[in-house]
C-alpha cells in the first residue's frame, strides 16, 4: 500500500505543477486588455498594441472568444486612433467573424457600429449607413433601448451628410425617447437635429437651439463638439446672407484650436464668406489657409502611417520572439514531461509486477478448492439443465396445444356467426321472393321498388370488412400474409381461403359464398392453381404453414 500512496503523491505532484505551469486565467487577460485600452486612450500606441496583442494570443490559445473579441476590436480602434483605416478594418473585420462564429449579436452589433464609422471617416457614407443600419436592427431586436437610440442618432447622422434630411425625425425621436436618462448621447442628438434643421432650411430655429446647446452643455462636452455647434451658426447666418454673423462664428470656431479637418472646413467657409463680402484678398489668404490646412493633414496622416509602420515592425519582432519563446517553452515541457512519463511508467510497472505476483499466489491457492467447487457445480447444472430443459418442452406443448384449440374454438365462433347471417340473409330472400310473387304485391310499385331496395342491401357483404378484423386477429394475419405472397388473389378467393381453413365443409362454404357445392369445388381448383399447391387435398397443409 506505501507504494500506491508515493504514486498517488507523485501523479498529485505533476499535476499541480501542470496546472501552474498552463494556467492563465481570464482575470490575467482581462487586466492586459485593460491596461492596452488605457495606454490607447492616452496616444502610447505601441506599447498599448504589443500589450493587446499578448492578450489576443492568450485569448486565442486557450479560446477565449469574448477577449479575443474585445483584444482585436481595440487594435482596431488604436490604429484608428493612428489614421491607419486600412489596418483598423482589418481588425475590426476579425473581430466581426469572432462575433458571428462564436458570441452573440450584442458584439457584432459593437464592432458593426465601429466598422460604420471608419466609413463615416473616409466619408463613405453609403457603406457607413449600411453597418449603422445593421447594428441598429440587432439592438433593436435585442431591445437594447441605448443602443438603439445612439445607433439612431449615427443613421440619423448619416441622412444628414448623404443629402436625406426627411428621413432623419423618425431616428431622432426614437433615440429621445431612448436616451432620456443619457444626456451625453442625448446631446448628440441635439446636434444632429439643429444640423436637419440647417439642412431644411430652418436657419433660425437651427441656430436658435445650436445657441442654446451652447449655454447649457459649454463646461460639459469636448470643444469639438462646441466647434461643431459654432461652424452650425455660422453656416445659419450665411445661409442668411448675415455675412458679419457668419464671419464672426467661424473665427469663434477657429479660436477654438481645432483639428486640421475642422480647420479646413473652417477656412472654406471663412473664403466664401469674405469671396461674398468682396473682400477677396482675405478670401484668397483663407483659400491658402485651407491647402496649409490640409498639407498639415496630409502630414499628420503620414506621420500616423509612419508610425504605424513602425509599431508593425516591432510587433512583428515582438510576434517573432513570442513564437520563439513559446517554442522553447513546449520543447522544455516536451522533455520535462518525457522525463517525467519515463519515471512514472517505470513505478507503474514495478508496482503492477508486484501487484501480478501477489495475486498470482493467491489465486494459486484458492483454484484447487475452486476447482473442485466448479465440477461439483457444473455437474448439478447438468442435471438442472436438463430437468428445466423437460419441463421447458412440455410447457411448450401444452401452450401450442393451447393456442391450437383457441384459434379452433375462436374460428368456430367466426364461422358459426357467418353461418348465422349467411342464413338469416337466405331467409329473407326467399321471404321477399315469396313477396314479389304475391300479384297484389307486385302489382304496388312501391312495395316492389322496397323489395329490390332489401335485395340489393342483402347483395352488399357488410359483414365482410368485420369478419376479416375477426380472422385476422385470430390467425395472426394469414390473409395478409398470403396477400403478400400471392398477389393476384382477389378478395372471393381470400374469402374462400378463410372458410376453408377454418375447417367448413363444401356445402357450408357454398351456403356462405351463394352459389353451388360443384361452383364451390371448381373454385377451390382454381385457387389451389394460384397458390401453386402440389394436389388439392394439400391446401390446409399448406395453409398450416404459414
Amino acid at each position: 500500500m506505501n507504494n500506491y500512496k508515493i504514486t498517488a503523491i507523485l501523479i498529485f505532484t505533476v499535476s499541480l505543477f501542470q496546472t501552474s505551469l498552463w494556467s492563465q486565467n481570464t482575470q490575467y487577460c482581462d487586466s492586459l486588455i485593460k491596461r492596452g485600452i488605457d495606454l490607447m486612450w492616452k496616444k502610447e500606441h505601441e506599447k498599448s498594441l504589443e500589450i493587446l496583442i499578448k492578450a489576443k494570443n492568450t485569448a486565442e490559445k486557450n479560446k477565449w472568444y469574448q477577449h479575443y473579441f474585445t483584444a482585436s476590436n481595440n487594435i482596431g480602434g488604436n490604429y484608428y486612433l493612428m489614421l491607419d483605416y486600412g489596418e483598423a478594418l482589418n481588425q475590426y473585420l476579425e473581430s466581426y467573424s469572432t462575433a458571428i462564429a462564436h458570441l452573440d449579436e450584442s458584439f457584432e452589433m459593437i464592432v458593426l457600429n465601429n466598422i460604420a464609422i471608419l466609413y463615416s471617416k473616409e466619408k463613405k457614407f453609403d457603406k457607413a449607413y449600411d453597418y449603422f443600419l445593421k447594428a441598429y436592427t440587432i439592438a433593436k431586436k435585442r431591445n437594447n433601448k441605448v443602443k438603439i437610440g445612439y445607433y439612431a442618432v449615427n443613421l440619423a447622422s448619416v441622412l444628414n451628410e448623404t443629402g436625406k434630411p426627411l428621413e432623419v425625425q423618425k431616428y431622432l425621436s426614437e433615440a429621445n425617447t431612448y436616451l432620456k436618462n443619457h444626456p451625453d448621447i442625448l446631446y448628440l442628438s441635439h446636434v444632429v437635429q439643429a444640423e436637419n434643421e440647417l439642412l431644411l432650411g430652418k436657419t433660425v430655429q437651427s441656430r436658435n437651439n445650436a445657441i442654446a446647446l451652447l449655454k447649457d452643455q459649454k463646461n460639459k462636452f469636448s470643444a469639438d463638439n462646441q466647434i461643431v455647434l459654432h461652424l452650425l451658426i455660422a453656416k445659419s447666418y450665411l445661409k442668411e446672407n448675415e455675412l458679419t454673423g457668419a464671419s464672426e462664428w467661424s473665427k469663434k470656431a477657429l479660436s477654438q484650436n481645432p483639428d486640421p479637418e475642422k480647420k479646413i472646413e473652417i477656412f472654406r467657409l471663412l473664403s466664401d464668406i469674405n469671396r461674398k463680402l468682396k473682400n477677396y484678398e482675405r478670401a484668397l489668404v483663407y483659400k491658402d489657409s485651407v491647402f496649409n490646412a490640409q498639407d498639415q493633414l496630409n502630414e499628420i496622416k503620414n506621420g500616423q502611417l509612419f508610425e504605424s509602420s513602425q509599431i508593425k515592425f516591432q510587433l512583428q519582432d515582438y510576434k517573432k520572439e513570442i513564437t520563439v519563446k513559446d517554442s522553447k517553452i513546449r520543447s522544455d515541457r516536451f522533455i520535462f514531461f518525457s522525463i517525467l512519463g519515463i519515471v512514472l511508467l517505470f513505478l507503474i510497472f514495478v508496482l503492477i509486477t508486484y501487484r501480478n505476483q501477489t495475486i498470482k499466489n493467491r489465486q494459486t491457492q484458492l483454484i484447487a478448492q475452486r476447482n473442485q467447487e466448479i465440477t461439483l457445480l457444473k455437474l448439478q447444472k447438468e442435471t438442472d439443465d436438463k430437468i428445466l430443459s423437460n419441463k421447458k418442452e412440455k410447457i411448450a406443448v401444452l401452450e401450442q396445444e393451447r393456442l391450437e384449440k383457441e384459434i379452433e374454438l375462436r374460428n368456430q365462433k367466426i364461422a358459426a356467426k357467418a353461418l348465422y347471417i349467411s342464413g338469416k340473409d337466405q331467409l329473407l330472400l326467399e321471404i321477399m321472393n315469396s313477396l314479389g310473387k304475391i300479384p297484389e304485391l307486385h302489382q304496388n310499385k312501391a312495395v316492389s321498388n322496397h323489395i329490390k331496395q332489401l335485395k340489393k342491401h342483402l347483395s352488399i357483404d357488410t359483414e365482410w370488412e368485420s369478419f376479416m378484423v375477426h380472422f385476422e386477429e385470430v390467425n395472426h394475419g394469414l390473409l395478409h400474409k398470403l396477400k403478400a405472397k400471392h398477389p393476384d388473389l382477389t378478395q372471393n378467393d381470400l374469402r374462400f381461403i378463410s372458410y376453408e381453413y377454418m375447417n367448413l365443409s363444401t356445402k357450408e362454404i357454398a351456403t356462405l359464398l351463394n352459389i353451388t357445392p360443384d361452383a364451390c369445388r371448381k373454385r377451390k381448383e382454381r385457387v389451389v392453381s394460384k397458390l401453386d399447391v402440389a394436389e388439392p387435398l394439400h391446401l390446409s397443409d399448406y395453409l398450416s404453414t404459414l
